[in-house]
């Protein structure tokens, strides 16, 4: 009996190294699959913050070619239009020393519809005359390109406008050349 005592006794520290190597193997497998899924965990973290960055690059991008396209629509616009105001300018002179005289000329009717049409189709596009005659003097808007002193008028103010200027939206195209008074 004693040997089968022994032998169960054997067989219960077998059994007990076997569940302790079990254990251990256990707990080497949990630590790694542990291992591995903080691993993955961090990966994908690292490929959220990836996504997101890229998202708002490419948000950033639309928008700023969005304003981009905008801006060079109102260039082109500004630039088309300065070209044509050489036309209107001399529209409204050869209207100007017309007036006066013989106003039911065939060829000055034609000439002042021409120039209305111009006006109109700049008002159509947003292009607005800057008020000269009779404001105060704003560099903004004006070139000053003649002073004088005369007290019948304010400070600063325009008493000669000499060259219309333009603006679309809000951006001065060409500034009005006045003469200043005071």
């Amino acid at each position: 009996m004693e040997d089968k005592d022994l032998r169960e006794e054997n067989l219960q520290e077998e059994a007990a190294e076997v569940q302790a190597e079990a254990e251990a193997v256990e707990a080497e497998v949990v630590d790694e699959t542990e291992a591995k899924m903080a691993e993955l965990e961090q990966k994908a973290a690292d490929y959220l913050d990836k996504y997101q960055r890229c998202l708002a690059e490419f948000d950033n991008f639309r928008k700023r070619t969005s304003k981009e396209k905008a801006s060079m629509y109102d260039d082109g616009v500004r630039d088309t239009v300065e070209k044509l105001l050489a036309v209107v300018d001399n529209l409204e002179r050869a209207v100007a020393a017309q007036e006066g005289k013989d106003t039911e000329d065939a060829f000055f009717k034609g000439v002042q519809m021409t120039l209305k049409q111009f006006q109109e189709i700049l008002h159509g596009m947003g292009v607005e005359e800057i008020k000269a005659l009779g404001e105060k003097f704003d560099p903004n808007f004006h070139a000053a390109v003649a002073h004088e002193d005369d007290d019948a008028y304010g400070e600063n103010e325009i008493i000669l406008e000499m060259l219309k200027g333009y603006k679309y939206k809000d951006k001065v195209i060409r500034h009005s050349m006045v003469k200043v008074a005071n």
